[in-house]
């Protein structure tokens, strides 16, 4: 039991990290663009979507080969100590 707690601590730290550069960039652009709208009263609603989505599609495109690489060196990890969580 305390194996599978062990594992299912290790995939909600990998989601975690995983998933951090993207929103970590979509939030810093969020705020970015949230200040310039605030400063020049612009108040377009496209003007922050779109530049997130792109940001966001850049950061999976340059952190993806990383991202699938940690993926796969977990489910390695997963599938070579699953005879353990079975208990044989």
């Amino acid at each position: 039991m305390h194996q599978l707690t062990y594992v299912v601590q290790q995939a909600l730290v990998l989601v975690l990290v995983a998933s951090g550069p993207p929103i970590v960039m979509a939030l810093v652009v969020g705020f970015l663009i949230s200040v310039f709208q605030a400063t020049t009263q612009i108040q377009e609603q496209t003007l922050s979507f779109a530049p997130k989505l792109v940001v966001i599609f850049g950061v999976l495109g340059l952190a993806g080969p990383w991202i699938g690489t940690t993926l796969l060196r977990f489910t390695f990890r997963l599938f070579d100590g699953f005879p353990a969580l079975i208990g044989h």
